[in-house]
């Protein structure tokens, strides 16, 4: 496995499928933001560890890493969401969390509103976080020492790929409740086994968006299209389909491999990963064919 780790806060893992052409590298880059689970030494949370491991993504970076063994660099972070949320606008800043005034550009979205921005106020509905307000200079301190670290990163491997091919295809990957949450837009509604989004098109072509449906349909998977998530900061911040960057986000049905009260594997995650393998290989047959049209 060439997996590089950085001070413990995320890791990218290179491509290891060395059969394929252009030396094993596709244009295609995964990232998990939410699967980390090392606290860093500053969090000094009151909420119980469960609550805050249970907020993020649990196992979606260990999922996907099979997308590696057909050309796919995959980009994860190794930090909770909790502390400090990747797939957050950096300005969506939570005037209640903090003791002073924010002196950079603040500008709350619907997020912060719930409590679940940048920086979160929840691990769960009615289960803070903190029992004080944070300082601007811890704040600070996370955005430059996690957040950003994180999202350059993601910034290099998608433009590494663009650079080599002409296109790079990426997809955000995550998970979610079986059943939308108090916090969440469909509370208390059942989903689907997978959540495509794209920004209703803008954060890639739909044309890549519609072939991705096919294909987990095609492994019998019920598939759902920006709805309720039309897709994160990342995939708006880095997808430009006009400019063959294509974002599209992933949400997998927690049900699907985890049990949902305990937070454990179930017997079904190898089928899973094995379906993720199955897309993978479509993925990258897909992208050596369209690459080539540069």
């Amino acid at each position: 496995m060439s997996r590089q780790v950085t001070e413990g806060r995320f890791f990218v893992e290179a491509p290891q499928g060395g059969a394929l052409r252009h030396g094993g590298h596709l244009p295609l880059v995964i990232d998990a933001p939410h699967s980390g689970h090392v606290f860093p030494p500053d969090f000094d949370t009151i909420a119980p560890t469960a609550a805050i491991l249970a907020c993020g993504d649990a196992y979606v970076d260990e999922l996907w890493s099979v997308a590696t063994h057909h050309g796919a660099t995959l980009v994860a972070a190794l930090f909770p969401r909790a502390y400090i949320d990747p797939n957050r606008a950096e300005h969506d800043i939570d005037p209640e969390l903090l003791a002073s005034l924010w002196p950079h550009d603040a500008r709350p979205q619907s997020y912060s509103e719930r409590g679940v921005g940048l920086l979160h106020r929840f691990a769960a509905p009615n289960v803070p976080l903190y029992d004080r307000r944070l300082t601007v200079t811890e704040v600070e301190r996370r955005i430059h020492d996690y957040y950003l670290p994180y999202r350059h990163a993601l910034r290099d491997a998608l433009d590494a790929a663009w650079q080599r091919h002409g296109v790079v295809w990426h997809l955000d990957c995550h998970s979610m409740r079986s059943r939308g949450g108090a916090l969440d837009p469909d509370a208390g509604m059942a989903r689907p086994d997978v959540l495509v989004s794209d920004g209703d098109g803008t954060t890639a072509d739909p044309a890549f968006s519609r072939w991705v449906i096919a294909e987990f349909t095609r492994l019998g998977l019920r598939t759902a299209y920006n709805v309720p998530y039309r897709g994160g900061d990342l995939v708006r911040h880095f997808g430009r389909p006009a400019e063959r960057r294509h974002s599209v986000q992933i949400e997998l049905n927690q049900a699907l491999y985890l049990n949902e009260s305990s937070g454990e594997k179930h017997d079904a995650f190898s089928t899973l990963q094995s379906q993720l393998g199955q897309f993978a290989a479509a993925l990258a047959a897909y992208a050596e064919q369209h690459s080539e049209e540069v």
